[in-house]
């Protein structure tokens, strides 16, 4: 059973989309900041932990991206 949204109902849920989405792009600038600030003072450790979390973030808007396109379809 599939529910169909009304035009205003899309238009919310990518608004929310669009918000959330912001939102990780500038977590994903502000770890790549940090992470070559801390590389850059000779801290290597914490490459893989900035570089696992920005695949997560990365993971996050493909799945976004992915949620709007099969929304689109219905």
């Amino acid at each position: 059973m599939k529910r169909q949204f009304s035009l205003q109902q899309k238009l919310t849920i990518v608004s929310g989309i669009l918000a959330i989405v912001g939102v990780i792009v500038i977590l994903q600038l502000w770890l790549l900041t940090a992470t070559m600030n801390a590389f850059l003072g000779g801290e290597e450790t914490v490459i893989l932990p900035a570089a696992i979390a920005s695949a997560v973030c990365v993971a996050l808007n493909t799945g976004l991206l992915r949620y709007l396109y099969q929304m689109d379809r219905r």
